[in-house]
């Protein structure tokens, strides 16, 4: 590989990483937007059916679904109930209970930990010692911003399990999904987790009466915009990206993610946001550097000398 072919590749994955943290922020302000003229189930259902049918449409006209096996089908539609049904239901419901963006955010930012610790064992990866020290301090920067934002939460206490659900959905699919190499395309694992979280959210609005959405312009606007930033783009580049730097790596961006989100938050619904986030914020961000720095480094020593299962990881 040429240097100019590396340079090229290292600038293609940050360019995705920083649009992977601003299109997955983006979807806690929009949770928060899109509730406020409908249900949470009302809006999710017109999130992913439109969604849906497209999906479907240009898999067909594309051929992307042809020689699709029965297993991975199985596979990525366990994937997808994690994911983006399990996932995404909880951050609005922590939304809806009056959890301000940016704390719902922050507590899902304590994934990488969890990742990191049950790396090992699942998946037979060894996190690294620099690893293990960026991802204790970004705990520390999601603890500082955490602090500076519950005492503004009028929500109930119990409310808090539904982020931290949120969080134990998404590790779920990242571990279904790693354990057996997929080779599927990004497009038709994301459709196959779209129909699959339709069709679920169909069942449930119907059964609920939540299924007939408001006229009003600005419920679509949120609709439409949750359907191509969160679902699509975000959840895209989440898929793409765990296939070229890793679980550990890709995790460690979720950092990141929380403190954008608690100043985006701050700024569009006047959320708290003190010197403690602000510090929490820049800890964050020296903890996904330290991560990526390490989690790079080791991706360019010689195959022999890094673990088999985590060269089938990247490869996946």
């Amino acid at each position: 590989m040429t240097t100019q072919t590396c340079l090229l590749r290292g600038a293609l994955t940050v360019v995705a990483s920083a649009a992977f943290v601003l299109a997955w922020s983006s979807g806690f302000i929009a949770a928060k937007v899109a509730t406020t003229d409908a249900s949470l189930w009302t809006v999710l259902l017109w999130r992913y059916l439109p969604l849906a049918v497209v999906l479907v449409a240009v898999c067909l006209a594309t051929g992307a679904l042809r020689g699709l096996r029965a297993a991975d089908l199985r596979r990525q539609a366990m994937v997808g109930v994690f994911s983006q049904l399990g996932y995404v239901v909880f951050v609005y419901a922590s939304v809806a209970a009056g959890i301000s963006t940016g704390t719902t955010a922050l507590i899902d930012a304590v994934q990488p930990l969890v990742v990191a610790t049950l790396v090992g064992p699942i998946l037979g990866l060894r996190v690294r010692g620099a690893s293990w020290v960026g991802l204790s301090l970004g705990i520390v920067g999601v603890a500082l911003v955490v602090g500076s934002q519950l005492g503004g939460s009028g929500a109930e206490p119990a409310a808090y399990l539904f982020p931290a659900l949120a969080m134990l959905c998404l590790i779920a699919a990242t571990f279904v999904d790693r354990r057996r190499p997929n080779d599927l395309p990004i497009l038709t694992t994301l459709a196959i987790h779209v129909v699959v979280v339709a069709v679920a959210l169909t069942v449930i609005a119907l059964a609920t009466g939540n299924a007939v959405p408001p006229a009003t312009p600005g419920f679509w606007l949120a609709t439409a915009f949750t359907a191509l930033v969160p679902s699509l783009l975000a959840y895209g580049l989440y898929w793409w990206l765990i296939r070229r730097i890793g679980v550990t790596s890709l995790n460690a961006l979720l950092f990141a993610v929380a403190p954008t989100t608690a100043v985006a938050g701050a700024l569009v619904f006047g959320e708290d946001f003190s010197a403690l986030t602000v510090l929490g914020f820049v800890v964050s961000g020296v903890a996904v550097a330290i991560v990526l720095v390490a989690e790079s480094g080791a991706s360019r020593r010689p195959a022999a000398t890094r673990p088999v299962a985590a060269d089938a990881m990247q490869a996946g």
